[in-house]
């Protein structure tokens, strides 16, 4: 937790303001400043002068601004030191898995993978599925996780600094309440979603959601379109419980046992993979060159 205070610390003074350093870090302006409170109050130091113009690094500020990045650094560096330490001679990938990035993937390619590399074993490393998590995930790479599955397109991965591996393009789909009056359709027309809610996520998150915003917005007057930041429990859990249609990804069922995920009669899909460091391990680069070989098959 301290650790985090002191990131966010790093942001807002890098940034020069609050409200800035909530975007970059996705997260709520109120959580920056909450953050900053309770990092000056667990120094006992004023780290910000806040002035009608904006915020000034007082001289605490400065002085901490320069040691911060060392702590920072200096921590992530003892975990990888770590976690080589506990891993040995093993051939380990830690594999993240959280309710938006699943760790089946895995189970579903093994048979085959395991023949080009038996002795590569695999930790799961659960985690919260949140904005916060997912960009430091994503930005340290064989820290703490070595691998996650999801989806991305170019400017995605260039913006988080990773690289994936792509394994399909995945459907872009509908996912509603088992209980919507839609609920019963084995395909969806996007004519049966005039006069409802759709949630989707933001615009900015990734370009083929924003193709279909686009044509909903232009085409599609008709329908509701509400911006949710992130896919998460509470994004599910608020279309269940307010009848809405949701915007979503993949094959087969949902995370949310009370939602049904139904195909919609439109071409937009969505690259799936597996996301990982642009220099990766010679373990995790050893499963990727085996995964491929799968895929081509």
């Amino acid at each position: 937790m301290y650790n985090k205070h002191l990131e966010t610390f790093i942001c807002v003074a890098e940034l020069g303001s609050f409200s800035k350093a909530a975007e970059a870090l996705y997260i709520s302006s109120t959580a920056v400043i909450k953050q900053i409170n309770l990092l000056e109050q667990e120094l006992n130091l004023k780290l910000f002068d806040r002035t009608h113009r904006g915020i000034i690094l007082t001289k605490a500020g400065r002085s901490i601004y320069g040691d911060a990045k060392y702590i920072i650094q200096y921590s992530k560096d003892s975990i990888t030191r770590a976690n080589n330490a506990m891993q040995g001679a093993d051939k380990v990938i830690r594999v993240g898995n959280s309710m938006m990035t699943p760790s089946k993937f895995i189970l579903d390619i093994w048979a085959e993978v395991r023949k080009f590399c038996p002795d590569i074993k695999f930790h799961i490393v659960p985690f919260e599925n949140t904005p916060e998590n997912a960009r430091e995930i994503l930005a340290n790479f064989g820290t703490n996780i070595d691998i996650v599955s999801g989806w991305f397109d170019e400017a995605f991965l260039d913006y988080r600094g990773c690289a994936a591996l792509k394994l399909a393009n995945d459907p872009i789909c509908c996912s509603l309440s088992i209980n919507h009056r839609l609920a019963f359709r084995e395909k969806l027309k996007i004519t049966d979603l005039y006069g409802e809610t759709v949630m989707l996520i933001k615009r900015g998150w990734n370009k083929y959601t924003d193709a279909i915003r686009d044509e909903l917005w232009s085409e599609h007057p008709q329908i509701k379109i509400i911006d949710v930041p992130f896919l998460n429990a509470e994004v599910f859990n608020k279309c269940e419980s307010e009848n809405n249609i949701l915007i979503d990804f993949g094959n087969g069922g949902t995370v949310h046992p009370l939602l049904k995920r139904v195909p919609i009669d439109w071409d937009y899909t969505i690259p799936f993979g597996i996301l990982h460091s642009p220099k990766p391990s010679e373990t995790v680069s050893e499963f990727l060159e085996a995964v491929s070989k799968v895929y081509s098959k």
